[in-house]
């Protein structure tokens, strides 16, 4: 068998170029960890059906070239040859493990001589299971080499993938690789410790608040963490150690699935009511975008979804940062946290792109940059989240200090208005029920129109609300606004302008409903109470007719006065549950209608 391999290095030493081919390593006793791609040969293979028996030939081995260094091939469609011949070297051991780093290769395979001519063959990879792909239980792919004597001992590896081949090659001694093993455990069970405290922590606050931004954090965090013990090739070893990767579970769907989960967070975390749509609408797509590559994936088009998955992030990129960007600007605080950790995240993805494209090579501590990347972002996510529900209460106890001075007004109001009257009745007991009848309809009507005005409203609501939680129904609030009203005052005086208040009060009165109220608000601003069952179904009808009775003209001094009117309305307590909420919600709606050209009603949704 001797004189086989010399005339093969006979005929290779023959064919041009083969001088340039890598030299043998020489392994001596400190080379256990020595990375072996400075020394290796490789052959692409474009069409993928080049076996070990079609690599003996003598124009085969022509096409092999030093790999010099390189330990990626990119996204290429090709299959990968790697060819490295072994040779120990004095006071060397004997027993070697190699380590094939690429563990998230789709089909990888490991060819060793067999001592009779013939070749063995180890798969590793995502096509077989943990246990089958290696011959100790280490993450990556770990093999036993034939114990080295004093000739060379030549293998082949075959590298195939279409989402980004990976071949980064690595001699070990045993005890070694043990020791390592336990020092990258330690880390990565840090790194997991960390996300899984995150996870677990706001898991347990949107059980308490049930807020949609920790419903798709918590969701990003669990897959952020699946997706890190997957890279790091703990989830093969450990969650689904006996089956090959699910196509569910592999390097193309978990990415994009994590993508589309970030997105829909930064949806829920960045978006504010009023707030402009756009960027909403665009990352919708990218999400679709992702489920594009998820289902091509799924179909076999492996290539096509990673180009696919690498190209999405030039799009998603400018736009949530520019859209946290302009909340940050805002003063919205979450959102500068949020830039933080996304901007770690993107370094490494851009970093993780780099190596599977073959820019540059997957050196041991770049498979910690994106786990180190996640968990800050968990922590940056977790802590824009906090801040966010902070402000969120402190807006909410605003709004109730707001509520109760105004209570406490209306009950101020109330006492001294019975203390004027009980001093009334204590000096003139003849005036009494004329009194007292004074003052009640001045404190809450209104002179000019004789409607209640803004106290009785607000008391009359209030009570409304309550009776309506009991009744299981719903009431509405309407604004009005004169539209054009001020004109009037300027060309025909005020006297025309109270004319004109005064019309449109009895009208409408004389529109409304039994039960339903209206009351002045001040100035040229109404509003109207609706109760009742039948609030929902009727709301639109009652709406148009108001809106079509105060449209009329007014007839003042032989002079048609055209007044429009727009109206906002909101519903109880389908847009609101506390009465400052459902009077912002229902001037939210007025502001609406004006700006759609006025003279027109927009029912909150």
């Amino acid at each position: 068998m001797l004189w086989i391999r010399c005339l093969l290095c006979l005929l290779m030493l023959s064919v041009p170029g083969a001088s340039l081919l890598a030299a043998s390593v020489v392994l001596g006793p400190g080379s256990s960890g020595q990375g072996l791609n400075g020394q290796v040969d490789l052959l692409e293979d474009p069409s993928g059906k080049l076996g070990i028996a079609d690599l003996q030939r003598a124009d085969v081995q022509a096409g092999f070239r030093p790999a010099d260094g390189r330990e990626s091939a990119g996204r290429s469609p090709s299959a990968w040859w790697l060819r490295v011949t072994l040779q120990k070297g004095t006071d060397a051991p004997a027993r070697w493990w190699l380590e094939l780093g690429g563990m998230l290769v789709l089909d990888a395979r490991l060819y060793l001589p067999d001592g009779q001519d013939g070749w063995i063959e180890r798969v590793s990879g995502e096509r077989v299971p943990f246990a089958e792909g290696r011959d100790y239980p280490y993450r990556r792919g770990l093999f036993e080499l034939p114990e080295l004597g004093d000739q060379p001992l030549t293998i082949y590896v075959r590298s195939y993938d279409p989402a980004g081949n990976l071949f980064p090659l690595r001699i070990w001694q045993l005890g070694d690789l043990q020791l390592m093993s336990g020092e990258e455990n330690f880390t990565y069970g840090l790194i997991y410790g960390v996300v899984l405290a995150l996870l677990l922590y706001n898991l347990f606050i949107l059980f308490s608040l049930r807020d949609r931004a920790y419903f798709w954090y918590v969701l990003t965090t669990g897959c952020s963490l699946l997706m890190m013990l997957a890279m790091s090739g703990h989830a093969q070893q450990y969650l689904w150690p006996n089956i090959a990767t699910p196509v569910w579970l592999d390097r193309m769907t978990m990415p994009s699935l994590w993508s589309v989960l970030l997105m829909r967070f930064t949806i829920a975390l960045l978006s504010r009511p009023g707030g402009s749509p756009w960027p909403t609408r665009v990352l919708n797509v990218v999400c679709g975008l992702y489920g594009v590559a998820i289902l091509i994936n799924a179909l076999g088009m492996r290539h096509e979804a990673s180009l696919l998955i690498a190209l999405l992030p030039v799009l998603t990129m400018p736009i949530a940062l520019g859209w946290a960007a302009l909340r940050s600007w805002q003063g919205f605080v979450p959102a500068r946290f949020y830039l933080i950790g996304y901007g770690f995240v993107l370094v490494s993805a851009v970093i993780l792109l780099l190596r599977a494209g073959g820019v540059i090579p997957p050196l041991p501590l770049i498979g910690y940059f994106f786990p180190l990347a996640v968990s800050l972002e968990a922590i940056l996510f977790s802590f824009a989240l906090a801040y966010r529900i902070q402000m969120l209460r402190q807006e909410k106890a605003v709004a109730l200090r707001l509520a109760d001075r105004e209570k406490s007004a209306r009950l101020e109001q109330i006492q001294r208005s019975a203390e004027e009257l009980q001093g009334a009745v204590e000096l003139r007991t003849a005036e009494l029920a004329d009194a007292n009848r004074q003052l009640q309809h001045a404190a809450f009507h209104d002179s000019l129109t004789e409607l209640p005005n803004r106290r009785y409203l607000l008391e009359r609501l209030d009570a409304a609300m309550a009776d309506s939680l009991r009744r299981g129904e719903s009431l509405a609030l309407l604004l009005l606004d004169l539209d054009h009203f001020k004109p009037i005052n300027d060309q025909h005086g005020h006297d025309a302008g109270d004319f004109v208040l005064r019309a449109l009060g009895q009208r409408l009165q004389a529109h409304l409903r039994r039960g339903d109220f209206a009351a002045r608000l001040g100035g040229d601003e109404f509003a109207v109470l609706v109760t009742g069952p039948g609030v929902k179904s009727e709301l639109p009808q009652i709406v148009e007719r108001l809106l079509q009775a105060l449209n009329q003209p007014v007839e003042y001094g032989g002079v048609s006065l055209l007044v429009g009117v727009s109206i906002g309305t909101a519903r109880f307590p389908d847009d609101a549950d506390q009465l400052t909420e459902l009077y912002k919600a229902a001037d939210s709606a007025l502001y609406q209608a004006k700006q759609l050209g006025r003279g027109t009603y927009v029912i909150m949704q």
